[in-house]
């Protein structure tokens, strides 16, 4: 019985796999948490300095879903009563203010961290960047507003990007 000759393929893919496969795993890195404290002698806008000074009071308040005000808050609701202080609006929800505010590639204090904690590749929690590598939050249901540590790997690992809406 004749055997049937074998036949070669006209290009060698395993150089397009290898690409393909480290374009796959670059992809999954996601964005890098860079932030950017001024320096003594720079300050802050005066806007900047109203948005922290009422994120600051709100430590400790309860999370409260769909909450904007002292009594309570969540963490969409923190913004937008810390950037009304300043007299700046802003979308109501985490994932709208994500896709609406001006990005940055280093947050500054009184910038907006937005992170994916739901899996769903949105916006689903923002935070306030304090500066010294922490930011403001309401974190969750049982919980009170406040501030954490940006360097720690779960928010790191669930970065989308930073927003500047204040000057």
């Amino acid at each position: 019985m004749p055997v049937a000759p074998r036949l070669r393929p006209a290009i060698d893919l395993r150089p397009l796999l290898l690409l393909g496969w480290l374009l796959l795993l670059t992809g999954c890195a996601g964005k890098e948490l860079a932030v950017r404290d001024p320096a003594p002698d720079e300050g802050l806008s005066m806007e900047r300095a109203l948005i922290l000074a009422t994120a600051e009071r709100a430590l400790g308040t309860p999370y409260r879903f769909g909450g904007n005000s002292p009594r309570g808050l969540d963490c969409s609701g923190l913004v937008a009563m810390a950037y009304r202080a300043a007299g700046i609006a802003v979308p109501r929800s985490a994932d709208a203010q994500f896709r609406a505010l001006p990005e940055v590639d280093r947050a500054r204090p009184g910038d907006l961290l937005f992170f994916d904690t739901a899996g769903g590749g949105k916006a689903s929690h923002v935070g306030i960047y304090h500066g010294d590598g922490r930011m403001i939050h309401a974190p969750g249901r049982g919980r009170r507003v406040e501030t954490s540590p940006v360097a720690i790997a779960y928010w790191q690992e669930r970065f989308l990007g930073a927003a500047a809406p204040a000057p």
